[in-house]
């Protein structure tokens, strides 16, 4: 009898399947493992959106990537701490804290992304007094020419007291081998979505998300090699374009939304080209100098060449501004907002996306979601009829 041949896993696939399961692991194996493997190395989990990566890493310590924990635990202690209509990932991440599962942290940063954010810091100090725990306080007058020495000033005060925590006081030689090596991760993943926006039926956007959703879990030493062997497979890839319309994602800056409802919005029929997911991980639109006075040079690219957020507040430009450039740019057929549930940034600002979208004749779709959805008919009703509204209007 003939028997159907097996299909061979390729090798894109097999890195994708693993950067997938890390992105679900609450325990964060990996980061342990690479802690057992350099005794003495201490690691520092970082809040969404931006956080200084860079410091961090100069200082001897490892930066990870502490963005909620999806679907994997269930919230039992944190729910006393926070209001019924905080969003999830305040609740998920301090649960993996009430739960034991960052006690091999030695520190927290977090930064001025909402007031949730400000009251999570704050509980982190009180519940794990062991805890380095900082607040960084990011500039919000970018038209003021004190703003790039005030946050060179922040990041300084930051510095200091990572190095009290590691034992270690980065050099200048120190600080800029740290932006270099993070200059060539954010280069990679610029390249990533430059293939997504050109050919989207070669990387899906699932794939570049659990790519970077891994990178933010391990040492950017391990991570630039798979970025790289990444890079190199993707030419030879064999797909077709299908018959979808090309979309901008806009709202998931901070809450991770479900790989599910990624997956579920693609299938529906859309060609994500650009989204907000991580980008505090690729905070930058270009190389970070190293030059003599790195903090310097680090204040001077978050305030001139970093992407957009709904975090950063930046009056040189009007908000919807970057999303109708990229639009055009990228000529995409519409937007859809994918926020999360009670996140006031994101919701604040569809209201006034939606005003000028709706001027520039841009259609555009809002779903809200959770990080713990697990369930998706909802969303793909919606983004199937979205779809075809296009397809065949």
């Amino acid at each position: 009898m003939a028997t159907t041949p097996v299909q061979e896993t390729s090798k894109l696939d097999a890195i994708f399947d693993s950067c997938r399961e890390m992105g679900q692991d609450p325990e964060f194996a990996v980061a342990k493992r690479w802690l057992e493997e350099h005794p003495g190395k201490k690691a520092i989990g970082c809040f969404p959106v931006h956080c200084p990566v860079e410091l961090i890493h100069a200082s001897g310590m490892l930066p990870l990537g502490i963005i909620g924990a999806g679907t994997q635990i269930e919230v039992t202690y944190a729910d006393s701490r926070f209001q019924s209509f905080v969003c999830s990932i305040v609740k998920t991440t301090l649960e993996l804290g009430l739960t034991n599962r960052l006690k091999f942290l030695e520190g927290m940063l977090f930064h001025s992304i909402c007031d949730p954010a400000r009251n999570l810091s704050s509980v982190f100090q009180r519940n794990f007094p062991g805890m380095f725990v900082e607040y960084i306080h990011f500039p919000q007058n970018f038209a003021s020419p004190l703003a790039r020495l005030y946050l060179e000033t922040e990041y300084r005060r930051i510095l200091n007291g990572l190095q009290e925590r590691s034992g270690h006081a980065p050099t200048t030689d120190d600080l800029n081998r740290s932006i270099g090596l993070y200059n060539r991760i954010r280069a990679g993943l610029r390249e990533i979505y430059r293939i997504r926006t050109e050919t989207p039926h070669v990387i899906s956007a699932t794939e570049s998300f659990v790519l970077t959703r891994a990178g933010t879990l391990m040492a950017p030493e391990e991570f630039i090699k798979i970025l790289e062997e990444v890079l190199a497979e993707l030419p030879g890839r064999p797909s077709r374009p299908k018959d979808r319309i090309r979309v901008i994602l806009e709202g998931s800056f901070c809450e991770l939304p479900p790989v599910g409802l990624i997956e579920t919005l693609e299938q529906a029929g859309c060609y994500i080209l650009d989204d907000d997911f991580l980008r505090g991980w690729r905070w930058f639109t270009e190389d970070v100098p190293t030059r003599d006075n790195p903090l310097h040079e680090l204040a001077e690219s978050y305030s001139e060449r970093a992407y957009y957020s709904g975090t950063k507040h930046d009056t040189r430009e009007a908000k919807a501004a970057h999303l109708i450039r990229m639009v055009k740019e990228k000529k995409a057929d519409a937007v859809v907002f994918q926020a999360a549930k009670f996140c006031e940034p994101a919701l604040f600002d569809y209201a006034l996306y939606r005003k000028t979208l709706d001027e520039a004749k841009i259609p555009h779709l809002l779903l809200e979601f959770e990080e713990k959805t697990w369930i998706f008919d909802r969303a793909r009703s919606e983004a199937e009829t979205f779809v075809e509204s296009l397809l065949f209007d």
